[in-house]
């Protein structure tokens, strides 16, 4: 058996090859949708993708299953209960062997997370008793298991979900050995889960002693306990949930965008493109065009992208020197393809153009306590999550976790003078920048976050 597990760290997102190397049949599954280190491992196990298998409809990342199926000719499989999918799918049943030779496959439906949710539980051998491991997709992670409200808004409650999820664990998955290896499909960091592990593989064993919602307890309790306390989920997961439905164009992954002279970057931005800096936050800072947002290249870009960019915006990229196809791509993954371009050397440009360069106020934890012993009208905007805020905060700050942002800019005063923070900067220099696009007058960024805060004084949590 050929196994090989793609970790990718910036959307926590795990995918899986699974050949049989005496037949060369392989499938894939989960995939991202830039797809070439795929096709080339296959290429160099000597394996055909015959199959790509979607454990579910992702909604942190458009999957890869139509950029895989024009590459190799391969079928698109999804759990026998998917509906509304415009492209030619495979069911795959409750059940069902799927032998690549004498590697072997079995499906497991497993609704709770999303209704056609399917696990895969890998047999090295077709003969063996006891599995390989088992795919489980978004129903078990290392840690936790998936969410089941994120469909709430297209006529699934989060209570009949998470009903259904802990049928599955409990009498499908935790049916098999004990010593099953476990393959979740996120990890820690994810929104697609609470209290996802670092770890990228565990064993059903190893879940059973740690995991807190495969403890004892009745359906009702679990139900409470997966439905409260979900982390603010990025805006734009309901649109790749419904995109991965759909026959859209495919991912050109080579492909870099144009570059553009900054008076066309400034018409796209007058027309309604929004200006997304990838650069660092010390560098956004220091100097930016009026307007644009502030997504750092070194997190979670694509993903806090989301959080403040809406999937039908036009985007025009300013990023560091040769990172112009990462920053396309990257969008890419979740599906944000409407990239104009990129600004043309942007140093050059803020030189030559100082007019249309703003800076952001960057205060440090000792300048933010003098400023609000002066300044009795300081708003203060935390943009963490709740559960962190629950851990402490800084006294007299609104939390509005940063996929709320965008839709909640009216609970605050513009006109007022205004500080972000978050953990540790990066966020909040994402909320500054988006505050300063909308209009915010005068808007600072907590330097270091909460933790250089914390770090010269305790104080007790705020209210959310």
């Amino acid at each position: 058996m050929i196994f090989e597990q793609y970790y990718l760290d910036c959307l926590s997102h795990a995918s899986y090859l699974v050949g049989d190397e005496t037949t060369g049949r392989a499938v894939v599954v989960d995939p991202r949708r830039d797809v070439q280190q795929y096709l080339d491992d296959a290429t160099a196990h000597g394996l055909e993708v015959c199959l790509v298998i979607e454990t579910h409809f992702h909604a942190d990342f458009l999957s890869g299953h139509l950029e895989l199926m024009r590459a190799t000719g391969a079928e698109i499989g999804y759990g026998a209960a998917a509906a509304d999918v415009e492209f030619e799918i495979r069911r795959l049943h409750d059940g069902e062997s799927i032998d690549l030779g004498d590697v072997r496959l079995e499906i497991l439906a497993t609704p709770g997370h999303t209704p056609e949710s399917i696990c895969v539980v890998v047999y090295e051998h077709a003969g063996d008793a006891t599995p390989f491991g088992i795919l489980t997709g978004d129903t078990l992670f290392i840690g936790d298991v998936g969410r089941p409200d994120l469909l709430a808004s297209v006529g699934h409650t989060a209570e009949d979900l998470a009903g259904a999820l802990y049928d599955s664990l409990r009498d499908k998955i935790l049916a098999l050995a004990p010593e099953t290896r476990v393959f979740p499909a996120h990890g820690a960091g994810s929104a697609c889960g609470r209290s996802l592990s670092t770890a990228t593989e565990s064993t059903l064993a190893e879940e059973l002693r740690t995991n807190y919602a495969l403890a004892p307890m009745t359906k009702h309790d679990f139900v409470d306990l997966v439905t409260e306390g979900q982390p603010a989920a990025p805006p734009y997961f309901l649109y790749d949930a419904m995109r991965n439905r759909q026959a859209r164009p495919v991912l050109d992954e080579t492909e870099v965008p144009r570059p553009l002279p900054l008076d066309e970057v400034r018409r796209l931005q007058e027309d309604g493109a929004v200006v997304l800096d990838c650069r660092e936050p010390a560098d956004f800072g220091a100097a930016h065009l009026a307007g644009a947002v502030n997504v750092g290249l070194s997190g979670r870009y694509a993903e806090y992208t989301g959080d403040v960019v809406d999937p039908a915006t036009p985007i025009v990229l300013v990023t560091p020197a040769g990172m112009e196809a990462e920053a396309r791509v990257r969008l890419g993954r979740i599906g944000y393809d409407n990239v104009l371009g990129y600004l043309a050397d942007p140093e050059e440009a803020f030189r030559e153009n100082e007019a249309l360069v703003r800076p952001t106020s960057r205060l440090t934890a000792n300048a933010l306590r003098a400023r609000m012993g002066a300044v009795s009208a300081l708003q203060l905007v935390d943009v963490r999550q709740p559960a962190e805020v629950e851990a402490g905060g800084i006294p007299g700050a609104v939390n509005i976790p940063l996929p709320h942002l965008a839709s909640r800019l009216g609970e605050l005063d513009p006109d007022l003078p205004t500080v972000v923070y978050c953990a540790g900067g990066y966020r909040s220099s994402i909320g500054t920048s988006r505050l300063e696009a909308a209009g915010f007058a005068d808007v600072s960024n907590l330097v270091g976050g909460y933790a250089a805060w914390e770090a010269g004084e305790t104080v007790p949590a705020t209210s959310t």
